[in-house]
């Protein structure tokens, strides 16, 4: 007998969503109030978007933002693809031990990498006395992208198993030189998973605070430390609309993430 499904399940769902998206819809919907008021609706303005442009350090920050998660999505995806091809070429328990050594950034909790990083940089700095590495854009990108590539090696290996080696071991029977062979046959056949994973790298770049609170200078902050900064102090109504256009962007990026695996896996099954 099939097991009927229980009426309070789809109820349920539906107040756990509501509990999840209810604070962050109103955030937005606040966002537009005339006033600074967070609980009486005094009617529809833009001047909050329009008084966030003219915020100098907002966007300043936005600029580092945009510049940090631009290149650590870019550097990340190059050095995950190359990771990735190199731990699928290993043999079973060096590929294993790896893989668990790659997890460990992701399963740690945002703080201990943030504080290891900012004692490494500054002990670099101070220590050996390599002022490249006093904290300000050097640290936070390469902290952006220690922390982006174990998802772009996680989005790419899963491509490698898909691949048909035989093409590759043609290529190079009819000539092709491993680069040509790798370039032509290999990357074309995981460019789904370099996109997906160059995607996932900016979003969880843009949307980071812990790491880059530990790892920023004072110049350097993004938006994300801007906004953790304001909330110290009273809430102004330009943060709902700065939280709003992030939640939108990164809400954006993920459905292209959804919609392109679920189409990566369409055709897979029609393959």
């Amino acid at each position: 007998m099939k097991k009927k499904k229980s009426v309070f399940f789809p109820v349920f769902m539906v107040l756990v969503f509501i509990f999840m998206y209810a604070p962050i819809v109103l955030l937005m919907i606040f966002s537009f109030n005339n006033s600074k008021s967070r609980s009486v609706w005094h009617g529809f303005s833009m001047k909050w978007y329009l008084k966030l442009l003219k915020d100098e350090n907002i966007i300043h920050s936005l600029q580092v933002t945009l510049a940090v998660s631009l290149l650590a999505a870019l550097l990340a995806t190059i050095l995950g693809t190359l990771a990735a091809i190199g731990i699928f070429n290993m043999k079973r328990r060096p590929r294993r031990l790896v893989m668990t050594a790659n997890n460990i950034p992701m399963m740690n909790p945002d703080i201990i990498l943030g504080v290891s990083l900012m004692l490494m940089f500054i002990f670099m700095a101070q220590t050996l006395h390599l002022h490249m590495f006093r904290l300000g854009f050097l640290t936070l990108l390469i902290a952006h992208i220690t922390f982006d590539t174990p998802y772009v090696i996680l989005s790419v290996m899963p491509r490698l198993r898909q691949i048909d080696i035989k093409q590759y071991e043609a290529a190079r029977d009819l000539g092709a030189t491993i680069f040509q062979a790798y370039r032509y046959v290999i990357i074309p056949q995981i460019l789904p998973g370099v996109i997906t994973g160059a995607i996932l790298s900016f979003t969880l770049s843009i949307d980071d605070v812990v790491v880059s609170y530990f790892t920023s200078g004072p110049t350097t902050e993004t938006l994300g430390v801007i906004i953790f900064g304001m909330t110290r102090r009273r809430v102004s109504p330009e943060i709902n609309a700065l939280c709003t256009i992030m939640f939108v962007v990164v809400l954006l990026l993920l459905l292209v993430i959804n919609f392109r695996e679920l189409k990566n896996a369409k055709e897979s099954e029609r393959s």
